[in-house]
């Protein structure tokens, strides 16, 4: 009988049991399930979600803020399980993440007293797979797999539904940041209004001040949106409010502008209905007084008079606010509602704005950056993260493109489908003066970011900027601004400083100054695509260059043997350069005190090995090489199959005072097994520099083109 009781009416109909029909089956008579090998068998992930948690105890809040769901197939009934708190850490490192394999090794059945007929699956151990999954390719589609339930428990809807097992929280946030709406409780798409108006009495923004404070019921206000801000979740813990969030809103009448908040359950029916140029009918709204620390768009191009000592509340309750969204095909010319006005700024121009001042952009995607994670600073309650990514983008002003910090501003479809070759618009960038670089846009609480499929009946598209830059796209080919584009990887920016300025007690640095020993404390702490900077200081005692891998072959007399013909004719042209002209720049840098370079073991054994005179002569060359300056360029030499040799030629000691001052060329070869292309091979550069933090004071002039710049790879090198 308990056996039977634990299966529900669907599973019994299932001819064959399903490794997670098992698994709640035998649930139903212990209080934990420890799994043996034998009993494992893989489960594939295909939801993660997360939401705040519910603890009260302090220490438990800063450790585990998020809990989350997880739901797993079989390939035969899907599953809504609840991840044991200790599990965190795989989530925050991506280890736990959908499409992946996982092995469930203990696991419980949780009842909620809370709510009678409710319960879930508890995973509190588990072991992770390989990264491809061997279950999803047996199911065709996962949403048509049904919803494996216990017995007696088929009403609840929390299994069946878009909501968190744990009955305190009405909704899911985003994976990886809390501004992104998240699940299937945000509205959008829906239909505006083409009810008949009353506009006869309506009220002006202007008036509003004077109702302020007053027993009198506001009128009805119809408003038009020219800004819009992205949501604002401020749930902490202990907050009795299902739907903690929050937007703002610039709204325009003939008689100027006001701001406009949305609050808490208004958020997810009405935020992504209401866009920039929607026309509003409001009624049952509040007036209270502004908050003064938030940030506010420029909106001087509009023209119009601000009123910024109150704004408009919209709530779900106490007052219930009426939202009436107006069809673009009811509005009227003679309501006198503003045009949305944008400030576009080309990029030959924006040398000229001044720092932290707003600007609009368009431009084509020539390169994107991988997405980021940076924890926000000040942020009370539990820990917030932003998302971000490094945009270029041209636009045919100039030479230079668009560098764009651009944070998610709740707009995931557009944000995640930023790619090359597509037309970006983004507005209310703040400008950020760099001294000695290039200026870049960041974005700000106001900017919206839009790409192709997104631009249709856009306010901006009949700028004067806008239809300037269609004109100029026109003229491109596709074939060769895909040869300029570029995808992911690390893109740092601003550069560091050479000179690092700031103070060791400064705790609101931008830059966290932290000691070596805690290095790598600091590296564990990390979650996916987390970025942070730190500093470390320190006197520089000794610095070694390592070669990955560490595969190297020296050669004195058949080098030129496995060269190409157009690597030895570079070197032939190193070679005779080292005339008049290398001497007179020796004789330049004779006044600065290079690093003093020591040889590696095998170094030591070639130059034996080629110098068999008298021990004073050796001694001399030695000396030679010690104690002044080695000149260092760099070949590279590609091989068939992806293998690239980089071979050092080592050239004059030094510009030789006496007759009797030897010099020797060695060339050392290192095979490297790299299977990543170097690009601009052709445009051949000789460096002069060593490394680190001292390059920039033992950098000669640049002469002839020869080689391409690349990293040092030598034994070792002291001061």
């Amino acid at each position: 009988m308990e056996e039977d009781s634990s299966r529900s009416p669907v599973v019994a109909g299932v001819s064959q049991v399903s490794f997670l029909q098992r698994t709640l089956e035998r649930l139903s008579s212990t209080q934990s399930l420890k799994l043996s090998a034998e009993d494992e068998a893989p489960v594939a992930v295909i939801a993660l979600q997360r939401y705040l948690s519910e603890h009260s105890d302090e220490q438990q809040q800063e450790l585990h803020n998020y809990t989350y769901d997880v739901t797993v197939t079989d390939g035969a009934w899907r599953a809504k399980c609840f991840v044991h708190p200790c599990l965190n850490h795989l989530v925050l490192a991506n280890t736990l993440r959908t499409g992946a394999d996982v092995s469930v090794t203990q696991c419980s059945f949780v009842y909620n007293e809370r709510r009678l007929g409710h319960g879930y699956i508890c995973i509190e151990k588990l072991r992770c797979g390989a990264e491809t999954s061997v279950v999803l390719p047996r199911v065709n589609d996962v949403s048509s797999l049904p919803m494996l339930i216990k017995h007696g428990m088929e009403g609840s809807v929390l299994l069946h539904s878009d909501v968190p097992l744990q009955v305190s929280r009405k909704h899911y946030l985003s994976l990886w940041n809390n501004d992104d709406p998240e699940g299937d409780v945000w509205t959008s798409g829906s239909s505006s209004s083409d009810t008949v108006l009353d506009v006869s009495k309506i009220t002006l923004l202007s008036s509003l001040e004077s109702c302020f404070r007053s027993t009198w019921k506001p009128l009805p206000l119809l408003v038009k949106i020219i800004h819009k801000s992205r949501l604002r979740y401020y749930g902490k813990f202990g907050l009795k409010i299902d739907y903690p969030y929050q937007a703002y809103f610039e709204v325009a009448d003939q008689s100027g502008t006001m701001s406009l908040v949305l609050w808490n359950e208004l958020c997810p029916e009405f935020y992504q209905r209401l866009n920039v140029g929607t026309v509003l009918y409001l009624q049952n709204y509040t007036l209270k007084q502004s908050y003064s620390n938030r940030s506010r768009p420029q909106m001087d191009h509009h023209r119009l008079k601000t009123f910024n000592s109150i704004e408009i509340c919209l709530n779900p309750r106490n007052p219930a606010s009426v939202i009436t969204v107006v069809s673009p095909k009811s509005v009227l010319p003679q309501w006198g509602l503003p045009e949305v006005a944008y400030l576009f700024t080309p990029r030959s121009e924006l040398e000229k704005l001044v720092n932290n001042s707003a600007c609009d952009v368009i431009g084509l995607v020539t390169f994107v950056g991988r997405v980021e994670r940076v924890k926000s600073k000040g942020n009370k309650g539990p820990e917030k993260y932003w998302t971000y990514r490094w945009v270029h983008a041209m636009d045919g002003t100039s030479h230079h493109p668009f560098i764009l910090e651009i944070f998610s501003s709740s707009q995931p479809e557009i944000f995640n489908c930023i790619c090359p070759m597509t037309y970006l618009v983004c507005t209310q960038m703040r400008v950020c003066q760099v001294e000695g670089s290039s200026p870049y846009l960041t974005s700000s609480c106001e900017t919206e970011t839009f790409i192709t499929g997104y631009h249709k009946s856009k306010p901006y598209v009949s700028d004067p900027r806008v239809k300037s830059f269609i004109q100029w796209t026109k003229t491109l080919k596709d074939n060769v601004v895909l040869q300029k584009t570029a995808v992911g990887g690390h893109y740092c920016f601003p550069r560091p400083p050479k000179i690092f300025t700031q103070s060791a007690t400064d705790a609101s640095a931008h830059v966290s100054l932290v000691a070596a020993a805690d290095l790598k404390k600091e590296l564990k702490t990390l979650q996916y695509r987390e970025h942070k900077q730190l500093a470390i200081q320190g006197q520089i005692t000794a610095v070694r260059f390592l070669m990955f891998p560490l595969m190297c072959v020296y050669q004195t007399h058949t080098i030129t043997q496995q060269l190409s013909r157009r690597y030895v004719q570079h070197l032939s042209l190193l070679r005779k350069s080292q005339g008049a002209e290398e001497r007179e720049e020796y004789k330049r840098e004779k006044s600065r005190r290079p690093p003093r370079i020591v040889m590696g073991q095998h170094l030591k054994e070639e130059l034996d090995s080629k110098n068999q005179g008298p021990d004073e002569s050796r001694k001399k060359i030695t000396a030679t090489l010690n104690r002044r300056r080695i000149r260092m360029w760099n070949i590279v030499c590609n091989y068939k199959i992806q293998i690239k040799t980089l071979m050092f030629y080592l050239g004059k000691a030094a510009a030789g005072r006496g007759k009797d001052e030897k010099c020797l060329n060695i060339c050392v070869t290192v095979a490297c097994s790299r299977t990543a292309s170097l690009r601009g091979s052709r445009s051949m550069r000789r460096s002069s520099s060593c490394s680190g933090a001292t390059s920039s004071q033992h950098t000669g002039r640049q002469s002839r083109t020869l080689t391409p710049s690349l990293p040092w790879l030598v034994q070792g090198i002291t001061k």
